[in-house]
């Protein structure tokens, strides 16, 4: 665990400008599923979506960094609006690391969401590592949160919405009802 674990949620989220996110087992619930015609189907819960929205809108960036390839992925991310995606990444913390050049962030102004040990390269060298409540134990180990939803059940959701009322910036629900797709 890095020092972020003894600091307030107001002092993180004071800092973090930058959210950075695995997909299976963290926007997904981890399986991986295949139709009857052999094509991979996924499901993402849709508070995640209006998450990310309101972070966005409220000048955050968020990129998506997963070590597989899905059209899925990427059409879920352009439905989003999401910064960035990076799929077959290796190396993610080299993924993580242009994202953070190519925005001018400090890898300390970045929260990342991980639940697998591919993810540890990045988790332990950001200002916030957050896992799910179903992560794998060597990542909830060096988690900093560990968020009370598991991966597909609105995991993203719960961060945003953690960071931006500790920051005062959390929309009241009239903000919110304005009819936006998620």
């Amino acid at each position: 665990m890095s020092e972020s674990a003894a600091r307030s949620d107001q002092a993180i989220a004071a800092t973090i400008k930058c959210i950075l996110s695995d997909v299976d087992g963290v926007f997904t619930d981890g399986r991986i599923v295949y139709d009857s015609s052999g094509a991979e189907t996924k499901a993402f819960h849709v508070r995640d979506g209006l998450g990310i929205k309101t972070w966005m809108r409220e000048g955050g960036r968020f990129g998506i960094i997963t070590a597989r390839h899905s059209p899925m992925v990427a059409r879920r991310a352009e439905e989003l609006g999401v910064h960035a995606v990076v799929q077959n990444a290796g190396d993610k913390w080299l993924a993580a690391r242009r994202l953070m050049d190519d925005w001018d962030v400090q890898p300390s102004e970045v929260a990342y969401v991980g639940d697998d040990l591919p993810d540890l390269s990045v988790m332990p060298l950001v200002g916030l590592s957050v896992a799910p409540a179903d992560a794998a134990t060597d990542v909830l180990s060096v988690a900093d949160w560990t968020m009370q939803r598991r991966g597909g059940e609105g995991v993203i959701r719960e961060l945003i919405e953690r960071l931006m009322r500790a920051a005062g910036r959390w929309p009241t629900p009239p903000e919110l009802a304005d009819g936006r797709q998620c």
